[in-house]
């Protein structure tokens, strides 16, 4: 299953969002749940640091992305961080029982 956690911090929106595990849905490679997540996930990612230039601190390995923002960036940034958390919302409202969203104040 796909763990994806939000942080958000009120007035500042998202500081730090998480993206772990594998869905189960199909075989690896041809899995499309891992492939519409991981997708999106890098989409933000790679707008966030390549097109805003932020810099964000970014753990990344096989079925695992950190991406923490500071309070800063965060503001800049919210629109991409806003649209990746809608969008695995709904993925998760269509593949309930392969993705799992966490949203949390702090």
């Amino acid at each position: 299953m796909i763990a994806a956690e939000f942080k958000q911090r009120k007035g500042t929106g998202i500081v730090e969002f998480s993206i772990k595990g594998h869905s189960g849905y199909s075989e690896s490679g041809s899995d499309i749940v891992c492939a519409a997540v991981s997708s999106a996930a890098y989409m933000a990612a790679n707008t966030i640091t390549d097109v805003i230039g932020a810099k964000p601190e970014i753990d990344l390995s096989d079925g695992f992305l950190v991406l923490k923002l500071s309070l800063q960036d965060a503001l800049k940034c919210s629109v991409i961080t806003e649209g990746l958390k809608l969008h695995v919302l709904a993925l998760s409202e269509q593949y309930q029982d392969f993705i799992k969203v966490k949203i949390s104040e702090v």
